[in-house]
């Protein structure tokens, strides 16, 4: 059978091109921002994960410059070997800082942390447990790990224990979770988990991509909020979200970082983030430390959204983070909605089969810090006349 035949037949995404409602890649001419330029056209950006508002910001953008100077455009290695640059270092030691751990090591993309991480912490005599709604690269991880990989009810911790006690005694158990649901905006139930894991013997890891600069009263995420960043063993986060650049991070003790980076092949054999990616991401963390008050700005502009769409009777999720998911339930209509507002100059993201149950496609629309009431206003303007059009309830 030819390999490509799968590639050759019909695909949803032609039938949705057909119908003139292909919602993937439309092209920016500009930065991202609360009003960015898509298609020509000026659009009210509520589905970007830039939740500080740094990617425009002044200082971060000058620091990203001024590296691309001194550094060059690239390390042209792995931090193994000759791509360790002491904007590397100086990054890992503030972050270790500031999110109250004993060492931190860097990858050069989110999805590869998880991947890198797991993968060298968990191994074949290992079980790792799983929320089912975690993000796609933590199953990647678990996958590359080979060790037994049990997945547990969304935030059911009832569901959770049972399958613990099924462990044997003499394996190495993980649970990991994301710390905010990219999806669902909802937060993990950190404080329940912890308390299990310590029944059990297992470790915590928490991904925190959509928590940092999201949760606790200093932006230090899931862990801070609930008070617990003594008690999660792992904290993985991302640049590409509140920090504005690209790459990702492990927070650990300096045992378990020392030996993850000696052992992690995604780590090991990979480029290191580029000198410019390093100072943005460095300076928009100085900006966060220094600007906490960015952290309750994001959150009264959600909380400002989520009102006016309750108000205007469009059924959501209640959650206290910026990720706000609006059900059209029919993929058919998450795409259309997509098209229609962006003609009406708002930006959201359709999520459909697979990535969520058959009947519960969704717009997943997102939150940043500098966001204006009167950008929320017309957005959610829109949303509520673009769901009354497709009768969605």
């Amino acid at each position: 059978m030819d390999l490509f035949k799968k590639a050759m037949a019909r695909q949803m995404y032609d039938e949705v091109k057909d119908a003139g409602v292909y919602p993937y890649f439309h092209k920016l001419t500009s930065g991202q921002d609360t009003v960015v330029e898509m298609e020509g056209h000026e659009t009210i950006m509520i589905g970007s994960n830039n939740y500080l508002g740094l990617t425009s910001h002044p200082e971060v953008i000058k620091a990203g410059v001024e590296a691309l100077k001194k550094y060059g455009s690239g390390c042209s290695g792995s931090r193994f070997l000759n791509g360790t640059l002491d904007l590397h270092v100086e990054l890992e030691n503030e972050l270790a800082k500031f999110l109250h751990k004993e060492a931190v090591m860097t990858f050069s993309t989110g999805f590869q942390s998880n991947l890198g991480i797991i993968s060298a912490i968990a191994g074949r005599n290992d079980y790792i447990f799983c929320d089912k709604e975690n993000h796609a690269s933590i199953y990647d991880g678990c996958k590359l790990s080979y060790a037994k990989m049990v997945r547990y009810e969304h935030s059911d911790m009832t569901d959770l224990e049972r399958k613990l006690k099924e462990v044997p005694e003499d394996k190495g158990i993980l649970i990991v979770t994301d710390g905010v649901f990219s999806m669902g905006g909802d937060i993990c139930r950190l404080p329940e988990i912890v308390a299990l894991a310590k029944k059990y013997g297992a470790r915590v890891m928490v991904d925190d991509a959509h928590g940092l600069g999201v949760l606790g009263a200093h932006g230090r995420g899931t862990a801070e909020h609930f008070g617990l960043e003594d008690e999660v063993d792992i904290i993985m986060g991302t640049f590409s979200k509140s920090l504005a650049s690209i790459g990702g991070y492990m927070a650990a003790s300096r045992r378990v970082v020392d030996y993850v980076k000696h052992t992690s092949r995604p780590y090991i054999f990979c480029a290191s983030i580029p000198p410019a990616s390093v100072a943005c991401a460095l300076q928009a963390l100085k900006i966060l430390e220094r600007e906490p008050e960015r952290v309750k700005e994001l959150r009264n502009i959600s909380d400002y959204m989520r009102r006016g769409l309750k108000n205007l009777g469009v059924n959501i999720i209640d959650s206290t983070t910026p990720i706000i998911p609006i059900y059209t339930y029919d993929d058919a209509k998450a795409f259309m909605a997509c098209k229609m507002l962006l003609e009406r100059g708002v930006y959201v993201n359709p999520v459909v089969t697979p990535a969520t149950p058959p009947g519960m496609a969704l717009l997943r629309t997102s939150y940043t810090a500098t966001h204006t009431e009167e950008q929320m206003d017309k957005a959610m303007k829109a949303i509520k006349e673009v769901l009354d059009i497709l009768d969605v309830k």
